[in-house]
């Protein structure tokens, strides 16, 4: 529950306190005293957009605190959602099982927003408050029309059943749409795939043509440069190797063995100690001699393998002309053709599978778009009778309420189109489902629209007693209701405030209103009331005891105030409500 609201530099409000009460509060006060602030503090702390233009003049920013009671009597969490908020957020509760949240508003729109002592994004803030804080104002009864909000209520009638349901229909709707946008790019594309895949293939075949081996041309480049001058390669290793070694005459070997000879017979220990010296350089000679040797039978006999290896470079040329800056970059292009050619090589193949996998999706999605079309049909028929049992406490008679539910009917070209219960239906991001409500003025009376036959009290009796029933399955979380009461009058504001009085025993229960009949029936009664400082209206918010509920009722029904006609009105009125109260 709400226990405590602090406002700051908030519209007229400069600064105000406001503690609340379990059970059923009411706040009043002349037009333009800033109720409507008080409900935009709560709508700032739910993590709604914030306004720069809310921000007071003269101040330098708007500050909202609120403290809620997150825990029951027990010291229980109650709502799993909020504890995990309260956990990631490292957000920490008083010692008294209470939070507080924090919202605040720059007059140059920048906003900050606290919970529980930690600075947190204003949507998390949010998610927290709204787990226990549910707001209705007057664009509510506006949004009740729209077919969207309508068929968003009864889900929520629904439960989970009927969220899982939907939940598993757009997932299904998801997967088929995904194949459907691939099918019509295929069939677009089926040309330019054919074309892409003709190219693709040609590469391959003449890269496979060729098979070059990875640094294959690398290789060829170094032998080439050696074989193009090979003549004079070979003469010149052969010079070499005659003069280390030579055929006959004198060699560098020969020479260095004579020389080793005469020093290891010199009497000379001088000489002799260069003998060492001349048979490293004889060892280091006669390898010199093998190697050329060696070089020198390697080398070919004659040109014809340079032709080959030039023939075979032309065609390593060719194909990096072609595909990549070397060989390696050429076979890399066509491993990744050969990939990309399996993907579309039979481009009319690849259609017939996805038109496949279409058909199969589209029968998931019928499934699913049925059995949640079936939730609703009974969601709606227990919904329309509760509702009608409510309406019927808000004094509107026989009036009754109902809700149908058909599929939203496709158009011929519509290719989201799927079969419900044998009827051709639009397959929308919520379902395949068009949900109505209507109003039944009298048993036997044709159905209207609520939107065509409701009017404003009317249609504010249909969303209190709609909210009501959506709110029937919880209880201890924070109802606020702003002038939804608007347009009502007579019995049937008295019948409201007393809905609202039974409401607020399963519910902390917040209303803003301007009607005496419904104010008389709160537990609790705060008003906001203004003064004029200089050419700005300051508002200030107060608690009223019983004798002051008196005189604030009275100005409310006629604007009597002290007078001793207002005053025994308003006293019949309050001791009615009371005796009312007390007797249920």
């Amino acid at each position: 529950m709400l226990e405590e609201l602090s406002i700051t530099g908030l519209g007229v409000i400069e600064e105000a306190q406001a503690r609340f009460h379990p059970g059923f509060t009411v706040l009043t006060g002349e037009t333009g005293a800033g109720k409507t602030m008080i409900v935009t503090s709560l709508h700032l702390l739910s993590g709604a957009r914030a306004d720069a233009t809310r921000v007071r003049t003269g101040s330098a920013k708007a500050i909202v605190e609120g403290r809620f009671r997150l825990a029951n009597a027990e010291g229980v969490q109650k709502d799993p959602v909020v504890a995990d908020i309260l956990d990631s957020t490292g957000a920490e509760l008083d010692d008294d099982d209470t939070v507080i949240a924090v919202r605040s508003v720059s007059a140059d729109g920048r906003s900050r927003a606290h919970l529980g002592g930690r600075s947190v994004p204003a949507g998390v803030m949010g998610q927290l408050t709204t787990a226990v804080l549910a707001i209705h104002g007057q664009n509510d009864q506006l949004r009740l029309l729209r077919p969207e909000h309508q068929r968003a209520a009864l889900d929520t009638f629904g439960g989970s059943k009927a969220s899982s349901a939907l939940e598993a229909y757009r997932k299904a709707r998801t997967a088929w749409v995904d194949i459907l946008d691939e099918l019509d790019a295929r069939r677009a594309n089926y040309r330019e795939l054919a074309q892409e895949a003709d190219r693709l293939r040609f590469g391959i075949d003449e890269i496979a043509a060729v098979d070059p081996l990875p640094g294959e041309d690398e290789d060829l480049t170094a032998t080439i440069r050696r074989l193009s001058d090979l003549e004079s390669i070979r003469g010149a290793a052969d010079q070499a190797h005659h003069i280390v070694a030579g055929d006959s005459g004198a060699s560098v070997i020969e020479g260095l063995g004579s020389v080793r000879t005469l020093l290891e017979g010199a009497a000379d220990d001088t000489l002799r100690g260069l003998v060492p010296r001349v048979s490293e350089a004889l060892t280091v000679i006669t390898d010199v001699g093998a190697e050329l040797t060696a070089f020198t039978s390697s080398l070919p006999a004659d040109a014809d393998e340079l032709d080959k290896l030039l023939a075979r470079q032309a065609e390593l040329k060719s194909l990096v002309r072609k595909y990549a800056p070397d060989v390696d970059g050429v076979i890399d292009w066509r491993h990744k053709a050969q990939a990309r050619l399996a993907e579309i090589e039979d481009p009319r193949a690849s259609i017939e599978e996805l038109e496949s996998a279409a058909a199969t999706a589209l029968e998931k999605v019928e499934a699913a778009a049925t059995r949640l079309h079936t939730l609703r049909v009974k969601a709606a028929s227990s919904m329309a009778d509760k509702v009608s049992k409510e309406l019927k406490g808000l004094a509107m008679g026989d009036s009754a309420l109902a809700v149908s539910v058909s599929p939203d009917p496709a158009s011929p070209e519509d290719r989201l189109a799927i079969t419900i219960d044998g009827t051709r239906a639009h397959a929308g991001a919520d379902g395949a489902d068009k949900v109505e409500f209507a109003l039944v003025a009298h048993p036997g009376a044709t159905p209207l629209p609520i939107a065509k036959s409701a009017s404003g009290g009317e249609l504010s009796r249909v969303m209190l007693a709609l909210e009501v029933v959506l709110a029937a399955p919880t209880s201890g979380s924070v109802m606020v209701f702003d002038e939804v009461d608007a347009g009502v009058g007579g019995r049937a504001a008295v019948e409201i405030g007393k809905r609202l009085s039974r409401l607020a025993r399963a519910h902390q229960v917040i209303v803003v209103t301007h009607l005496p009949q419904v104010a008389a029936f709160a537990d609790n009664h705060l008003v906001i009331g203004k003064s004029k400082k200089g050419s700005l209206v300051t508002s200030s918010v107060r608690t009223l005891d019983r004798d002051e509920r008196v005189a604030e009722l009275a100005r409310m029904l006629a604007g009597l105030g002290e007078s001793d006609t207002g005053r025994a009105h308003a006293e019949e009125l309050l001791a009615t409500a009371e005796a009312e109260r007390a007797a249920h």
